[in-house]
């Protein structure tokens, strides 16, 4: 066993997170951790990895496991590069190179007989070094490096520079070189395209050490895990299969018992009743004591509330005119040594509804802004057209100290409470989320925030940047709905062609315009 939880109890004020959970791992499981957003998928990685002491239960690991955690959070400094970020993988055995050297230094003043002892210690450490690969480093690094696109980036590149999908790969290639005996990988397709998806994808299905894999993403789910452990109303449920397999037995599970549900309430109704008209009368009063102790002995069944569904309905704008925007040899970037693109000449029309694809880092947030006016271009122009009114998801969110109705009422003064808390409610935020500060909300409810402001906007284009970062399954369902019955003009960055194909009339690729594929 690799790891085993028990009797984990864990709440933030007065909301709870889990109740007397317990977990266990076995080597080489491919374990997927799914539920809605905001159940505490990130909270449990947190708790098993020591960042976060849980109010109950222990937390126990197999001595010696080396556990590699992908973590969207890990912060970067200023002055590594991609090289020295994917060598510090390797650190130990760095470490142990450097112990051989001390030890060849000592041998100049030793005896003999201590020469000889130090020889055994050289011995058994360069044994390590070579099992390990030590001798390998470069060539392993550059592998990684290669298969996940940061071999172009350059490895002397400051990982600061890095947009958030390359440094979400800077920092996967480093987990994978560290080849922990368990992965903990916390949606790391959010910031992947399309391509490194694939090769991750690959990767995973061959891994031979276990990992536990936190996504929304179905299709990826499906291909790599074999056990899924399931999040729900402070519980965690364990079944064996990929994604489509759990679905399966879980909905059987539900209608089973709403049906035991449903059976049960007809016959307390029915008991009730006998006892109701049968209890004052002399003939029948045993009778009726005995149903009475039969209710009293009954095992209730409940039914787990409900979670709110999201509901999007985008408000629609008046009539835009028939060109959205238009660019002119617009090159995009920020610095006019390094420029993002080469000339890049598009237009959008009224009614169109486009995807831009390409890998990380190529410049398609900085696209979007660039038309946006927010980011300076370095030449060229963009001009938007008449009469639009615009809706922009981005894909980060700007630290706030705000509550959730706060960040509402900043952009809906006129709203009332109710009409706010409505608001929030239908975007399939709790009570306690909507009282809760943004920022100690998960990913998927941060998104679900901005997308309250989105759809509470009269808009006739929206341009949004990977808008399914972080959502749960039923919000996805539902904002590709609302997406394919909105009538207004849609351009979406986004790497899940499951979601875009749908809902999309053309897709462009930004690699076309890119300065690296020349």
């Amino acid at each position: 066993m690799i790891i085993n939880v028990e009797h984990l109890t864990h709440g933030f004020g007065d909301r709870a997170i889990f109740d007397d959970v317990s977990f266990r791992l076995l080597k080489g499981e491919h374990i997927g951790l799914v539920g809605a957003n905001g159940e505490g998928k990130s909270t449990f990685m947190n708790i098993v990895t020591g960042k976060l002491m849980p109010d109950e239960g222990c937390v126990e690991w197999n001595k010696h496991v080396r556990v590699g955690y992908l973590d969207q959070h890990t912060v970067l400094t200023a002055g590594m590069t991609i090289e020295s970020v994917l060598k510090s993988a390797f650190s130990y055995l760095f470490d142990m190179e450097q112990r051989v050297n001390e030890l060849y230094d000592k041998m100049a003043d030793a005896t003999d007989e201590e020469i000889a002892e130090l020889m055994e210690e050289v011995g058994t450490l360069q044994d390590l070094l070579t099992n390990n690969d030590f001798y390998m480093i470069d060539a392993k690094t550059e592998q990684v490096a290669r298969a996940l696109g940061l071999l172009e980036l350059g490895m002397d590149h400051d990982v600061t520079d890095l947009s958030g999908g390359q440094r979400t790969k800077v920092l996967l290639a480093k987990l994978l070189l560290e080849k922990p005996e368990i992965l903990l990988l916390d949606e790391p397709t959010n910031y992947l395209d399309a391509e490194h998806i694939e090769w991750l994808k690959r990767y995973l299905m061959e891994y031979e050490n276990a990992f536990i894999l936190i996504s929304h993403d179905i299709p990826f789910l499906n291909d790599v895990v074999n056990i899924i452990y399931h999040m729900e109303n402070q519980k965690l449920n364990r079944y064996v299969g990929n994604y489509d397999k759990f679905m399966e037995v879980y909905e059987a599970k539900k209608a089973q018992l709403e049906a035991a549900y449903h059976k049960q309430q007809q016959e307390i109704r029915e008991l009730k009743d006998f006892v109701a008209r049968n209890k004052a009368r002399v003939a029948t009063r045993n009778m009726a004591m005995s149903r009475q102790k039969k209710l009293d002995k009954m095992e209730i069944i409940e039914l787990a509330k409900e979670k709110p569904k999201p509901e999007f309905h985008f408000k629609e704008a008046r009539t835009p005119g028939k060109v959205l925007f238009e660019t002119e040899d617009l090159v995009i970037g920020y610095d006019r040594n390094a420029p993002l693109s080469k000339a890049i000449n598009l237009r959008m029309e009224r009614g169109e509804k486009i995807a831009i694809v390409g890998t990380n880092g190529i410049g398609k947030s900085t696209l979007l802004k660039s038309l946006l006016g927010i980011a300076k271009p370095l030449s060229g122009k963009a001009t938007l057209g008449d009469y639009l009114y615009l809706g922009y998801f981005e894909q980060e969110m700007a630290g706030t100290e705000n509550t959730c109705m706060e960040e509402i009422w900043q952009e809906f003064p006129s709203y009332s409470q109710y009409e706010v808390r409505s608001a929030l409610a239908k975007c399939g935020l709790t009570t306690k989320h909507i009282e809760s500060k943004v920022k100690v909300l998960s990913g998927g409810e941060q998104a679900k925030v901005r997308l309250c402001k989105l759809i509470n906007r009269e808009t006739n284009l929206l341009i949004l940047d990977e808008p399914t970062n972080h959502l749960d399954v039923d919000a996805k369902d539902e904002l590709k709905r609302a997406l394919k019955e909105y009538k207004g003009s849609v351009l979406l960055v986004c790497h899940e062609p499951d979601f875009y194909e749908d809902i999309v009339s053309e897709v462009w690729n930004l690699e076309e315009y890119s300065v690296l594929a020349i």
